[in-house]
C-alpha cells in the first residue's frame, strides 16, 4: 500500500506540474543521449531510479562514452553535487519528524524538488509530511518516465543532441524566478549569487574549482545569519496576520 493517501497526492500534484513538464523534457534528452552512445532503455531507467541526479547523469553520459576512470567519476560527481550540502541544511526543519521517509527525502532532493519544497506549504487539511513526500515521489517518477521515453525514442530515431542539455539550466531558472517572487526573504539568494560571483572572479572557471569554496562560504554565512533570517520570517508572518 502506498504510504500517502490519494487526497495527499492530489493536493501535491498541481505544485509539481512545472517539474513534470521540465523533467519529461530533460529526461527525454538524457534517455536519448544514452541511446546515442549505445545503451539500452533499461540502463537509462536504472540510472534515473538509482542515481537520480540530472546534471550528474548528463555528465555520466560523457563519462561512460569516454570510459573515464572511477576515481575521476567520483571526484567530478562530488563537485557537481556538493551544493546538496546546502540544500540539506535548509531542510532540517521540514524533514523533522518525517520518520522512515526521511532517507528517501534526502535521496530525492534534486534542485527542482528542493526549490518546490523550500517555497510551498501543505494546504489546510492535508498531512504536511505526506505532502512533502508526495512531491518528492512524483518528481522522481516524472524523471524516470522521461528517461525511458527518451531512451526508447533514441533507439528508433537518431538526431544531433549537441547543446540540448541546456534545458535543465532553463528549467531551474524558471523555478528559481518563481521562488524569488514568492519568497519572504531574498537575502539568501543574493548572498549565494554574490559569494559565487566573488569566488568565480578570484579563482576562475577552470574545472569548476570555484564551486566548492563558494558553497563552503555560503554554508558558513547562512549558518551565521540563520537567527536573523528566522527572526525576519517570524516578523513578516506576524505582520501579515
Amino acid at each position: 500500500m502506498f504510504p500517502v493517501s490519494r487526497k495527499t497526492l492530489s493536493a501535491a500534484f498541481p505544485y509539481t506540474i512545472p517539474v513534470l513538464m521540465g523533467y519529461l523534457s530533460i529526461g527525454i534528452v538524457f534517455g536519448w543521449m544514452m541511446a546515442a552512445i549505445g545503451y539500452a532503455p533499461t540502463w537509462a531507467a536504472a540510472m534515473s531510479a538509482a542515481i537520480y541526479a540530472g546534471s550528474g547523469q548528463y555528465l555520466g553520459v560523457d563519462l561512460l562514452a569516454n570510459a573515464t576512470p572511477l576515481a575521476d567519476v567520483a571526484f567530478l560527481t562530488l563537485i557537481i553535487n556538493f551544493r546538496h550540502l546546502v540544500y540539506g541544511l535548509s531542510m532540517l526543519e521540514k524533514f523533522r519528524g518525517i520518520g522512515w521517509r526521511k532517507l528517501y527525502m534526502i535521496f530525492s532532493l534534486t534542485d527542482e524538488t528542493y526549490a518546490l519544497l523550500a517555497g510551498v506549504r501543505a494546504p489546510e487539511g492535508v498531512d504536511e509530511k505526506g505532502f512533502y513526500f508526495s512531491i518528492a515521489v512524483l518528481d522522481h517518477l516524472y524523471w524516470i518516465a522521461g528517461s525511458v521515453l527518451g531512451a526508447v525514442a533514441g533507439s528508433l530515431i537518431t538526431i544531433n543532441t549537441e547543446g540540448i542539455d541546456f534545458v535543465m539550466t532553463a528549467l531551474f531558472i524558471v523555478i528559481a524566478v518563481d521562488q524569488w517572487r514568492s519568497a519572504q526573504q531574498h537575502l539568501p539568494a543574493l548572498l549565494g549569487a554574490g559569494v559565487t560571483l566573488v569566488c568565480l572572479l578570484l579563482l576562475g572557471p577552470d574545472n569548476g574549482r570555484f564551486l566548492i569554496p563558494a558553497l563552503v562560504l555560503m554554508v558558513i554565512f547562512l549558518l551565521t545569519l540563520r537567527p536573523r533570517l528566522e527572526r525576519g520570517e517570524h516578523g513578516e508572518e506576524a505582520a501579515d496576520a
